[in-house]
């Protein structure tokens, strides 16, 4: 016998008549801990409740985690927040916490409660047993019970909804972006033993209000300066599930203080476009606005080499001023020749402090740079970090902090070789004879010949 949830929900009274409203909420408890759990997904339960006995606590659990959980690592979460959320209606407290997701509290059994909504329903109360230590119970908020920041940062940028972008764009704003500072040519004053030596005109006009002696020294030293970043961006059709957390990024940057003023950007897929004078508009959604009018090849086809050889062309002297930091993105899929992008890579990396290649596909533990672009361009590359999440906005920010006034060597990319599976050795009579003795690795030119 089958059990609608319509029917059940259209008591409209209490009891038994809400299981509707706590599968509903059921899903915003798994959505908030990480899991995909939609609309879509609450209409596939309700319509596997017409299959199955709502009454049977193993056939519901089965249904819900094949609906609900599409990664294996999800499986805990599920286990857990099931465990705790369908729990016997017996009194309004719990003896779980979905903060600890299973672990168990050892002084306090807190009360769960709905949240703002309202009191709890009968679906969510659990046993009603007593408080070890005599204390009331706390009151645990299920819509406090997570870390929805700590999921966050570990979601990749290609899945977020509009919320979760809004929420990055704050998680963006609080990081602390220090490029370092370059030596220039120009002179300060500075004390005399520092680089530099001594300052003659200012030592001499010193002596002045000695008579001519010289008891005061001063120095001179060279005057350091914030250091530049441009930034080149690939907005092609294999990077349009990234571009717009990818420009959030770089509006973000462009709005610090100390990055902003010494930053240029530049978006290119089959052709480069400077968009730094875009990015000063205030509000995010105005500056992509204008992003998007004034790049023409918007998710069109990608020629990486093209987009950097105009960049060493026509931008290099007016943008990098020297020992500037470059940050390319991409995921190196490539239509144009390897050469050029080889060529132009080694030009930059040349021409720059830092050259640093961000690639949203690394950090996919199965990623290998297999493409021709990739391979061409990786032995010019400093840095080969991915940027799909916001842990790696974090680690970039820290590599960027660690970046010293004198340049360093470059961090090739080695990736981690798959270990070869083992091969059964044959037997030896089964085997030829010239596979067991190794072959010459040198073979005269008159062997074989007849004299």
């Amino acid at each position: 016998m089958t059990t609608n949830l319509y029917a059940l929900n259209r008591d409209g009274g209490g009891g038994d008549g809400y299981i509707l409203p706590n599968l509903l909420r059921f899903a915003e408890v798994l959505r908030r801990l990480g899991l995909d759990a939609g609309p879509a997904n609450v209409l596939d339960m309700v319509r596997a409740t017409e299959h199955i006995h709502i009454g049977r606590r193993g056939e519901f659990y089965q249904a819900a985690r094949s609906i609900f959980v599409h990664r294996r690592q999800d499986l805990p979460l599920f286990d857990e927040a099931f465990q705790v959320f369908w729990r016997k209606p017996n009194t309004a407290r719990s003896g779980m916490d979905l903060r600890s997701m299973g672990e168990r509290r050892r002084f306090r059994k807190p009360q769960v409660s709905a949240g703002q909504d309202g009191p709890v329903d009968d679906g969510l109360s659990g046993d009603g047993d007593g408080d070890l230590d005599g204390d009331s119970p706390s009151l645990v908020n299920l819509t406090r019970t997570y870390s929805a920041r700590e999921v966050l940062r570990q979601k990749d940028f290609a899945q977020f909804t509009g919320q979760e972008m809004a929420e990055a764009r704050r998680m963006m704003a609080g990081l602390f972006w220090d490029l370092g500072r370059r030596r220039t040519r120009r002179m300060v004053p500075a004390s005399w033993s520092q680089r530099g030596g001594l300052d003659l005109r200012r030592t001499l006009r010193r002596s002045l209000q000695y008579g001519g002696e010289t008891f005061d020294l001063a120095g001179r030293g060279p005057k350091n300066r914030p250091r530049s970043l441009a930034l080149l961006c690939d907005v092609s059709g294999s990077m349009e599930r990234y571009t717009r957390m990818l420009l959030h990024f770089i509006h973000t940057i462009a709005g610090d203080a100390a990055a902003g003023r010494n930053l240029e950007a530049f978006l290119f897929a089959t052709r480069l476009t400077r968009i730094t004078r875009q990015l000063r508009y205030r509000g995010v959604d105005q500056a992509i606005a204008e992003v998007s009018r004034a790049v023409p090849d918007w998710a069109g086809g990608t020629r990486i080499g093209e987009a950097v050889k105009a960049f060493n062309y026509q931008w290099l002297r007016r943008t990098l001023r020297g020992q500037a930091i470059v940050l390319l993105i991409s995921d190196g899929w490539d239509r144009g020749e390897p050469e050029l992008l080889a060529r132009e890579t080694a030009r930059l990396q040349r021409s720059c402090h830092r050259l640093i290649w961000l690639n949203p596909l690394l950090g996919s533990p199965d990623y290998q740079p297999l493409t021709r672009g990739m391979q061409a361009a990786l032995p010019y590359v400093d840095d080969f970090l991915p940027v799909h999440n916001m842990s790696s906005l974090h680690a970039l920010a820290a590599r960027l902090s660690e970046i010293g006034p004198e340049r360093a060597p470059a961090r090739p990319y080695r990736p981690v070789a798959a270990e070869p599976e083992p091969v059964a050795a044959a037997e030896p009579e089964s085997r030829p004879i010239d596979r067991i003795l190794p072959r010459p690795t040198f073979r005269h030119p008159m062997w074989g010949r007849e004299r």
